[in-house]
């Protein structure tokens, strides 16, 4: 029957998640109580970081195991000088307080998945002579500060397709959308907006999915998995028709965070929105998502598209990030305020402000004669300034083809 009773390694938290990063102070103790008098050769706490990958790939005639490991790296601390002969330590409760620096760097957090591991750990061990020794690890949960600078990802992104329909229709399918933000935690949620001109004779729905995508490398092999953590089907959207789409993605509580900065192990994330075209390849825009600790994305804007109130007067609305499909010259850049850097909306996109959507109403003034014109110039010579709505009625008017107005 062993004399070492209760024997326990415990470390401080820094916080309410119980998280530490690079150049954290890590304090703990080791605690033990012995029934009597013993010999003890050495007391230690060893802290260590590693990446870890391993699968096997199977095949008819023959199976290849894969495996790599990174340290990041380790430290060892002797709490009770280690002596060879061993030192008597007297009957009764005993604590040796410790503490560690994690290193600065670019370091990975925490991680476990099906074919890998990132570890972060701290073992405490003592040892005897002529006994094994007693020892006791605990994890620690490492949350990595190494992230993109905040401000380059806290705008909103957009993006565009067109796509010719198929075989068995007739016609063109464009598509753009905007996502209002790049960086978020989990629980948070983002808004999807898509605007789509249906000028097929197909009927389409958007979807739009929030993917988790994991790689794990060895050498020159490579195993990955796509998870969707969150999918929502929309409306039918009628042949000949526009429609204006959105959803609401909420990020699962229990989200992993991005992982980029480790060599053997990376987890992406990645928005799609998507048409679903029957007998058709599905046009589709990917957007990036960086999954983050709130103390690090705290640092982004609370509204939808700024510090603004979405839809508000004189406020940008989603429209004034939704790129232009076609190929005319952009208009002319305006001074003043404007969210993450870009102009300031246009008068005719501040009417209706009930609806962050300007109406193509807003756009009446052009006659269907003045746009065939004023289209006629643009994509032949492609050198006009347009004028304040002309952008509104050339998006709204895209199901036209050329030929129709040349």
């Amino acid at each position: 029957m062993s004399e070492i009773k209760d024997f326990n390694v415990t470390y401080e938290t820094l916080n309410e998640e119980g998280t530490f990063s690079e150049g954290d102070i890590v304090p703990g103790t080791v605690s033990f109580t012995l029934t009597k008098d013993t010999k003890v050769r050495s007391i230690f706490v060893k802290s260590t970081g590693e990446a870890h990958v391993h699968w096997t790939d199977y095949s008819d005639e023959y199976q290849t195991s894969n495996s790599a490991h990174r340290k990041y790296f380790e430290f060892k601390e002797f709490l009770f000088i280690e002596d060879a002969k061993g030192t008597v330590l007297s009957k009764g409760v005993h604590h040796f307080k410790f503490r560690f620096k994690i290193p600065e760097g670019n370091l990975p957090s925490s991680f476990k998945g099906l074919h890998g591991k990132i570890v972060y750990m701290l073992e405490a061990k003592l040892t005897r002579s002529w006994h094994c020794p007693i020892g006791l690890q605990k994890e620690i949960n490492f949350v990595s500060k190494s992230y993109p600078r905040i401000e380059k990802v806290t705008c909103p992104q957009s993006g565009s397709v067109n796509k010719e329909v198929g075989f068995f229709s007739k016609g063109q399918v464009v598509m753009s959308a905007t996502v209002n933000r790049k960086i978020c935690s989990p629980g948070d949620t983002i808004s999807v907006v898509a605007i789509i001109w249906n000028s097929s004779s197909k009927t389409m729905r958007p979807k739009y999915n929030l993917q988790q995508i994991t790689v794990y490398r060895a050498g020159t092999s490579t195993n990955s998995s796509c998870k969707s953590l969150c999918k929502i089907v929309g409306d039918t959207i009628a042949p000949y028709k526009e429609e204006t789409a959105s959803c609401q993605l909420q990020i699962p509580v229990d989200a992993i965070y991005t992982l980029y900065n480790c060599d053997i192990i990376s987890v992406e994330y990645y928005v799609k929105v998507y048409l679903d075209i029957k007998f058709a390849t599905d046009p589709e825009i990917m957007f990036p998502l960086i999954i983050g600790p709130s103390s690090l994305t705290s640092f982004r804007p609370n509204k939808a598209l700024g510090p603004y109130l979405a839809g508000a007067a004189g406020n940008p609305s989603y429209r004034d990030f939704l790129p232009s499909v076609f190929p005319f010259k952009p208009y002319p850049a305006r001074t003043g305020p404007g969210a993450c850097g870009y102009p300031t909306p246009y008068p005719s996109q501040q009417r209706d402000y009930n609806n962050q959507w300007p109406h193509p109403a807003a756009s009446s003034a052009f006659s269907s004669t003045a746009f065939k014109s004023s289209s006629r110039h643009i994509y032949k010579k492609g050198s006009v300034s347009c004028p304040n709505d002309c952008r509104l009625v050339l998006q709204h008017a895209c199901i036209m083809k050329y030929s129709e107005i040349t």
